[in-house]
């Protein structure tokens, strides 16, 4: 019987995919969790042979949960299930050393297989993520850029970006000059532009 740890924000999803995955006679979830703090904890305490993980999650995302398991030595196979084909996204997930990299829309048929395939060994990404990496160029924003470019979407001014990610305002405007340098741009509606095109963010 393979054990599955299941770590999803969306309770509708996580409730949805449990179910289907315990429909299998060879598999078992023994815990879900819809942030990423309990996930790690979880994680820790039962370790599930496979822990399928969304990214973008409360408190820790799936990436740095995979992070820390490689750092603490967890003997746990990680499955990254997520919306965002994002080439910063599958760097880290590369660094982190996931064993699976699959889109949400992909069908639970191959999850399940995915499953086995990693449980054999292998490292499986999902084809198009693969291809829309390979087609994009190199993003050349920090971790940190990406984070403020997110907030500029949300319409947040420079203060607002401030006190939101605990830095000085003219520290956040600094980084803000430098995205627009990096992306070749003059305003922040340009640099969102680019970024989405080139799927930085």
């Amino acid at each position: 019987m393979t054990t599955v740890y299941l770590a999803e924000d969306q309770e509708m999803l996580n409730t949805a995919l449990s179910t289907l995955l315990n429909l299998e006679d060879s598999i078992e979830v023994i815990g879900t969790a819809t942030n990423g703090e309990s996930a790690l904890k979880d994680i820790i305490k039962l370790q599930p042979d496979i822990a399928i993980l969304d990214i973008e999650m409360p408190k820790m995302s799936g990436l740095e949960i995979a992070s820390q398991l490689r750092i603490i030595k967890q003997n746990v196979k990680v499955i990254i299930l997520t919306t965002f084909a994002q080439a910063s996204y599958f760097e880290q997930a590369v660094s982190a050393k996931v064993n699976a990299y699959l889109l949400k829309d992909s069908p639970t048929d191959e999850l399940i297989e995915t499953i086995q395939e990693v449980l054999d060994g292998k490292t499986i990404f999902a084809p198009e993520l693969v291809t829309s990496i390979l087609t994009s160029e190199k993003n050349p924003l920090t971790n940190r850029e990406i984070d403020i470019l997110k907030q500029i979407d949300l319409g947040l001014s420079s203060q607002e970006i401030a006190k939101k990610v605990f830095l000085s305002d003219g520290t956040v405007r600094n980084y803000i000059s430098s995205i627009l340098s990096k992306t070749g741009t003059r305003s922040r509606i340009e640099a969102l532009y680019i970024a989405r095109k080139n799927k930085w963010i």
